[in-house]
């Protein structure tokens, strides 16, 4: 897997929560080679189908949501946008940042921001809250609102692009990193029996309700699920205690929100791997805040787990993700896919 390629091509997408359709797209091109089937859900999410031919396998859903937090239109105000969040958007990261307004064709704005030789102090000391900002986009009130109706969905301009030799920085890593981690696995698998039907779901909605991931949860029916997302990476300015180092491996969650025997079998593959895989633990004591959350009471219940990738700087347009974790990750799951056998215990 090339994963600077798979990400520039993925991040470089405008598709916020709700309007996700380049991404799924996308997804769907990446996913054809590599399933037996490939389609989209009613509510927009993408589903490849790897069969295993046995007659009544046991489902196993992999999941990475597409969607990224972004913006929505509200209205105009002398030629200038308001908005709305999709998502739990930082107001800390709007001044002076460039937006994509996703119009047909796309228009380019900026978040206005006074200049600092006009603030006051207290203005430099506090963020605006997002009623306040506006979205500068050099036209006049009626080309505004005839150009950019209320309702058009907004993105950070940006990508995704290596930083140093072992990273990946960009937007919406947040969890396309995750999907192109599953695309990862299938490659691996690709030449590999398996005993189970194997799922691929690249998700709609994450980071508004979990619509996507509940309703195709529901078609699906899944015996067992493993939710794929980002968890929050170390820096200078994080707390050691609630940040996982990137470069450090897959991190395993364990809680109410994870089933148990799953969690100890992930934790197992990689201590007994032939090239044992790092891995850390994420301690879940309520909801993962993943996917996970509301799969895991789909219809009379999913045995459903956790697995994270260490993530900078999240829900910001600097995401930053290690290529190693990206591949050790997928390696682990590869490895979980192969160890299910035929008629297992799920639970």
């Amino acid at each position: 897997m090339n994963y600077e390629e798979t990400l520039s091509r993925l991040c470089a997408l405008s598709a916020p929560s709700g309007f996700e359709g380049p991404a799924v797209q996308a997804a769907a091109e990446l996913l054809r080679p590599l399933a037996d089937e490939v389609y989209t859900t009613r509510l927009g999410s993408v589903v490849g189908v790897r069969r295993c031919g046995r007659e009544n396998a046991q489902k196993l859903l992999l999941d990475a949501h597409l969607d990224e937090i972004g913006l929505i239109v509200t209205g105009h105000e002398e030629g200038f946008l308001r908005f709305a969040p999709l998502g739990g958007v930082d107001p800390r990261m709007l001044p002076d940042r460039e937006v994509v307004l996703l119009t047909d064709p796309p228009i380019h704005g900026v978040v206005a921001c006074l200049p600092p030789h006009v603030q006051t102090a207290d203005d430099m000391n506090n963020s605006l809250p997002i009623k306040d900002l506006y979205i500068d986009v050099g036209l006049s009130q009626e080309e505004a609102e005839t150009r950019i109706p209320a309702g058009t969905p907004v993105t950070y301009r940006g990508g995704c692009a290596p930083l140093g030799e072992d990273l990946l920085c960009g937007k919406a890593l947040d969890d396309r990193a995750g999907f192109a981690v599953l695309l990862d696995v299938l490659e691996r698998l690709k030449d590999t029996p398996l005993d189970v039907d194997l799922y691929v779901l690249g998700s709609t909605q994450e980071e508004t309700h979990t619509t996507g991931a509940v309703t195709a949860a529901y078609e699906l029916a899944p015996n067992l699920c493993v939710a794929v997302d980002v968890t929050h990476g170390d820096s200078p300015d994080a707390s050691k205690h609630e940040t996982f180092k990137l470069g450090g491996g897959p991190v395993v969650g364990v809680g109410p929100n994870c089933a148990r025997s799953l969690s100890w079998r992930l934790k197992e593959l990689a201590e007994l791997a032939e090239e044992e895989i790092p891995f850390q633990i994420e301690v879940m004591s309520g909801s993962s805040g993943t996917n996970a959350w509301p799969i895991q009471v789909s219809r009379e219940g999913v045995a459903t787990a956790v697995v994270s990738i260490p993530e900078r700087y999240m829900h910001t347009p600097v995401e930053v993700v290690h290529r190693k974790d990206l591949e050790d990750t997928a390696k682990l799951l590869a490895a979980f896919v192969e160890s299910l056998g035929e008629g297992e215990e799920t639970c």
